[in-house]
């Protein structure tokens, strides 16, 4: 049998100014996720989507997510391999589309990871283990659209 893992949160709505949802910018789109003995994260919608531009929205979540889970693939996979990584940063982009009935989906995720490994002759296999941390991501594996990586490494 495999083994489940089940998570749990709370997204609870803060932002009714008085009258709920009585009309479009009646309301603000502001939330927090409660996650038990974690910090507390500040939501909002994306701004062209009237949220507030100085906390997270989903969509930033979402890549963030990807981003996070392909690191900790890749860091697992280089133990492995015996690739000793020294540094690792990731600048992910995503692109989403709005349709006209007003739904959405991303449509591309593409990280950009910038791994620092401590021997040149760790380079060339650095960058292919991508691809296996790519199939080990469980994030990655949820969901409906491209994950496409472009990495470098550099020592």
């Amino acid at each position: 049998m495999h083994p489940e893992h089940n998570y749990k949160l709370t997204v609870r709505w803060t932002g009714n100014n008085g009258t709920g949802t009585s009309g479009y910018r009646a309301y603000e789109r502001s939330h927090v996720i409660l996650i038990d003995n974690k910090v507390e994260i500040k939501g909002s919608s994306d701004p062209v989507f009237h949220g507030d531009k100085t906390v997270h929205n989903p969509e930033d979540l979402l890549l963030a997510s990807l981003s996070a889970c392909h690191m900790m693939s890749y860091l697992h996979v280089c133990v492995n391999a015996g690739i000793v990584v020294t540094d690792y940063e990731d600048n992910a982009t995503g692109k989403m589309t709005v349709n006209t009935d007003g739904s959405g989906h991303f449509t591309e995720v593409t990280l950009n990871p910038i791994v620092t490994v401590s021997d040149s002759s760790m380079l060339e296999k650095a960058n292919e283990l991508h691809k296996m941390a790519n199939k080990l991501c469980f994030i990655a594996n949820s969901v409906n659209f491209p994950v496409k990586h472009i990495p470098q490494s550099k020592i």
